[in-house]
């Protein structure tokens, strides 16, 4: 992509705000409450505990909410009234439904063949998993993802901040620097748009999700990238022994993601390990399936398998996706990231 024009530069580093205060009626501040009756001190308990949004406040069960310290029964059951009133958690219209989707923002991978491939871009209130072997370009496009949200929706961005979950170290922020300037725009406020966590346990990593609805619930973000979404299980479990516990810590954390991207209309890209597949077979040239089974295979809404091509080109697949064909991208990593393919 050419650099842009000057005016245009400037434009990219002021979030537009009238996009923002549109996207006030996405979610109800939990602090709302206070007008329907909830004590403040109530609510604030339910901060403490990573709740900042009556949407997100309908997502948890009442068990969950009854084992916040000082939530009894019956004030978790006045406190679930009081968000129905604010919130329609009930049926809704195809009509509806569809007009909701209109909320859901694209943003381009850099590659113009990868962005057909997945109908646009990376969508918001969506899972995206990446998987396939090292260097194959998961994190390459991790990196692109975190300049091209900051791009307004008119240049198919998500005009929009950046959160970055790092479980294996390999968040390059000097990366960062020539992906801005291939896209016109400042790397320093670039840099200044990402927030960014290095996770060293799966519970750490599960934790970094609770605070992030804070941040989510006050500063317009637009993209959650996991990298690795697995690494931290496959050390903190192992055998077969604890695999069931895995499973289930595993299942909670994809649906605290599931939950993040469509309370917050943020889309989540995360990247996930192979594992060798013994039952393959002899026909199977490349018996490898990504790791976390079947829990992480219903929780990621599009699934995207990586592999290398010629020299630094890598081919893209659908895996699996409820409303895109079964098709591949051939894509290459630049010093600018990642970007169409030279024949």
């Amino acid at each position: 992509m050419q650099a842009l024009k000057s005016e245009e530069m400037s434009r990219l580093q002021l979030v537009e705000r009238e996009e923002i205060d549109e996207e006030e009626d996405l979610f109800e501040a939990i602090d709302k409450l206070t007008a329907h009756g909830i004590n403040a001190g109530d609510v604030k308990k339910l901060q403490d505990a990573g709740i900042y949004t009556c949407n997100g406040l309908m997502m948890h069960t009442k068990k969950n909410l009854t084992g916040i310290k000082g939530l009894s029964e019956a004030k978790v059951d006045k406190i679930c009234e009081a968000a129905e009133k604010l919130v329609n958690y009930g049926y809704i219209t195809g009509s509806d439904a569809l007009l909701k989707r209109k909320a859901v923002v694209k943003i381009t991978t850099g590659s113009q063949a990868l962005d057909e491939l997945l109908g646009g871009g990376i969508e918001t209130m969506q899972i995206t998993e990446a998987f396939g072997e090292f260097r194959c370009g998961k994190t390459q496009l991790a990196h692109t993802l975190c300049v091209s949200t900051q791009l307004p929706t008119s240049m198919k961005g998500g005009n929009g901040k950046v959160a970055y979950i790092d479980t294996e170290g390999t968040f390059r922020p000097d990366r960062i620097v020539p992906i801005a300037e291939r896209f016109g725009m400042d790397p320093g406020a670039v840099l200044d748009n990402i927030i960014y966590a290095r996770a060293y346990t799966y519970e750490h990593q599960y934790n970094l999700l609770l605070g992030l609805a804070a941040k989510m619930a006050e500063e317009p973000f637009r993209l959650l990238i996991v990298d690795s979404v697995i690494a931290l299980f496959r050390v903190d479990f192992t055998g077969r022994g604890e695999l069931a516990d895995r499973q289930q810590k595993l299942a909670q954390m994809l649906s605290r993601l599931t939950k993040i991207a469509e309370e917050f209309n943020v889309a989540v890209y995360m990247t996930n390990q192979v594992i060798a597949d013994p039952g393959g077979g002899v026909f199977i040239s490349d018996p490898k399936k990504p790791a976390g089974g079947h829990v992480l295979a219903h929780a990621a809404t599009v699934r995207l398998m990586f592999r290398k091509g010629k020299g630094e080109q890598r081919v893209c697949k659908v895996f699996d996706a409820p409303n895109l064909p079964e098709s591949e991208a051939i894509f290459q990593i630049t010093g600018g990231g990642i970007a169409d393919a030279k024949d």
